[in-house]
């Protein structure tokens, strides 16, 4: 009895003990009032949301960051294209507003494949490019349609069929971005293509009636946000040469007519695709 009363009141005192320490460094209910001996403290631990994200991850070794920066100066060479497209269209220069666009594919499609080819891809390379391509193709390519059919359909139609542009870009990319990637397919047609139908459709100037025009819009701006199939361009680069010398020859003949049959069978491809996966399912 009197082994079993020392221990207990050895344990009171060692809970006592504790429970004081507890208050007085403060560490119950998350308060820290600072221990007894600072000498003997642990360094807080700092949780990982409040450290910064690496926006290069991997080594940072100074080759490394230099191809980190020519990466993502092709991304700001695309926000700048888009931005000058713009510039140039409210200034009424609207076929080379739409070169500039066509540029701003080009470095879209650039930074990407240097990218992987220099081994500096990164979460922060992935949304810089996302709103890229938002200023670029979800803003620029309808500001320039929009100019160039200012005054040749009514006015508010072509309002609306370009902020149906824009809307459907910043859907399509948000999906994208929170999607799971397919390797063969992209679910609707990318904005980058449908930023180069657009700007080609400028450059070229075909002419079509311009209800026309605004009903073209508004059914590529739909597109974006379908969910059909499109084939990625590896895949299209492994179609037999021949179904590639077709538009080539068809471009010496009459290249407003073969641009319009190229994009007609792109967009008709999502469709058909869609109901061959439904048969074989």
């Amino acid at each position: 009895m009197v082994r079993v009363g020392r221990r207990n009141a050895e344990s009171g005192r060692a809970a006592t003990a504790t429970r004081a320490e507890v208050i007085y460094t403060g560490a119950e209910h998350g308060r820290v009032l600072g221990p007894a001996a600072p000498h003997l403290a642990t360094p807080p631990v700092v949780p990982d949301e409040a450290l910064p994200a690496s926006l290069l991850p991997g080594e940072h070794t100074a080759a490394r960051r230099v191809r980190f920066a020519i990466v993502n100066g092709c991304t700001i060479a695309s926000l700048g294209l888009g931005l000058t497209a713009i510039f140039l269209a409210m200034q009424g220069d609207v076929r080379l507003a739409a070169a500039c666009l066509v540029a701003c594919v080009a470095f879209d499609g650039l930074d990407g494949a240097l990218a992987r080819k220099l081994g500096v891809s990164s979460p922060f390379g992935a949304q810089m490019d996302s709103l890229a391509d938002m200023c670029s193709f979800g803003l620029a390519a309808p500001v320039v349609v929009y100019a160039s059919l200012a005054h040749t359909v009514p006015t508010p139609a072509a309002a609306v069929a370009c902020m149906l542009v824009a809307a459907c870009a910043a859907i399509r990319l948000a999906r994208f971005n929170v999607s799971p990637k397919d390797g063969k397919f992209f679910c609707g047609v990318p904005t980058t293509m449908a930023a180069a139908v657009l700007a080609v459709t400028v450059l070229i100037g075909l002419p079509l009636p311009g209800m026309v025009l605004i009903g073209g819009v508004a059914l590529l701006a739909f597109a974006m946000v379908s969910s059909f199939p499109y084939a990625k361009l590896a895949r299209l680069l492994r179609l037999p040469a021949w179904l590639w010398l077709l538009p080539i020859v068809g471009a010496l003949v009459d290249a407003r007519l073969t641009f319009v049959m190229v994009v007609a069978a792109y967009l008709l491809s999502g469709p058909v695709l869609w109901m061959r996966a439904k048969r074989t399912a």
